[in-house]
Formats: C-alpha cells, structure tokens, sequence
C-alpha cells in the first residue's frame, strides 16, 4: 500500500477515537452527576447537623457562598520573577 493511504486511515482513526471518547465520557459524566449530585442547601444542612452544628440559614448562605466561590474561581498563572 501506498504511504498516503496509511496517512489516511491513521488520521481517520484518531478522529473516530476522539469523537468516541468524547461521547462516552460525556455519558459517563451525565451519568455520575444523576447519580451523585453537587451539594445543595439542603445537604449542607443535614452535613452540620450531623456534626452536631445546628445551622442557621445565614450560615449556610455563607458556606454555599463559599463552595460556589471557589468552584468557580480561576486559576491565576504563576508569576514571573524579576530580575
């Protein structure tokens, strides 16, 4: 076989596989977020009871505050010294 058919089959390859892979991890991550979903208001409050907190409602305001906060916060690049 000639070397541009191998050109092709090999891209058409990688192509397929990162089409597949997106699909199935899509379906794995839709699957994990029904199964196990994020925290909310009313997790947190079972959470602090359990651990003996009883928790007013401007605490949990606070605390959800925070995880959606830090969730959503980006990450600063490193800086650069000076010299």
């Amino acid at each position: 076989m000639d070397t541009w058919i191998w050109i092709v089959i090999v891209i058409f390859a990688l192509l397929a596989g990162v089409a597949l892979g997106f699909f199935i991890a899509r379906r794995y991550m839709m699957k994990y977020l029904q199964d196990n979903p994020p925290i909310n208001e009313e997790m947190l409050r079972i959470m602090m009871m359990q651990m003996g907190q009883k928790p007013s409602q401007k605490k949990i305001n606070q605390m959800m505050a925070q995880m959606n906060k830090a969730s959503t916060k980006p990450e600063k690049p490193a800086k650069k010294a000076k010299k």
